[in-house]
């Protein structure tokens, strides 16, 4: 079946019609808090208003912008400092930042290392969510977009950041797939076991990469 092929497209709208009961409503513009702009050259996926309403809610509409997503010289760990008075609103944030983080990748790394302190919600770590959102202020319209000319080729880039996590000394992931030039795929985690140098930590990664690409 050829993607664009309207006859196959409306048969399999109708099977689909049968089981659920479903509703054509025309191509998909806002669902969920995300924006789909559509135009010749192909599909966008941003999540504008909800960035915006965000900084809103956090009272950081008017503040200074960051130029990164983290500070690289802060080292956060699990006795960085004081407990966060309301551990409520520290979760309440770092869930709207990994929902945020399905349409910039470039905050899925920082989103990832934050989120393995939820059982101790440290002041320290709630400024570092906050950062998050200066960074967003600077392009809040930011987001992927899948060109219509694309080449059906296959890329992937991946990176190891040696002993990231001082509590562990565990190495993190980061790995990012492209198809043509539309990024599909990324992913930031802790490695399952300790590398005793950068090197077997950067094999690791490529390993697990590999696999991914299969």
């Amino acid at each position: 079946m050829e993607w664009n092929d309207l006859r196959e497209i409306q048969i399999v709208k109708n099977l689909l019609n049968e089981k659920f009961n479903i509703k054509d409503i025309g191509n998909l513009k806002y669902f969920i808090g995300m924006e789909v702009p559509r135009s010749k050259e192909g599909i966008s996926l941003c999540q504008r208003k909800y960035t915006l309403d965000l900084l809103e809610d956090t009272g950081l509409l008017a503040a200074k912008p960051a130029t990164t997503p983290m500070d690289s010289a802060i080292k956060l760990h699990e006795n960085s400092g004081p407990i966060h008075p309301n551990p409520t609103a520290y979760k309440r944030l770092l869930g709207m930042l990994i929902y945020l983080s399905h349409t910039r990748p470039a905050i899925s790394y920082v989103v990832s290392h934050l989120s393995q302190f939820l059982s101790k919600p440290i002041i320290e770590y709630y400024n570092a969510r906050l950062r998050i959102l200066r960074y967003l202020k600077t392009a809040h319209g930011k987001g992927l977009f899948f060109s219509s000319k694309t080449n059906i080729s296959l890329k992937g880039f991946s990176d190891s950041d040696w002993g990231a996590c001082i509590d562990t000394r565990r190495s993190v992931t980061c790995y990012y797939f492209y198809i043509g030039e539309s990024l599909i795929l990324w992913k930031s985690k802790r490695q399952r076991t300790v590398s005793r140098s950068s090197k077997e930590a950067e094999y690791r990664v490529l390993a697990l990469v590999g696999c991914e690409a299969q």
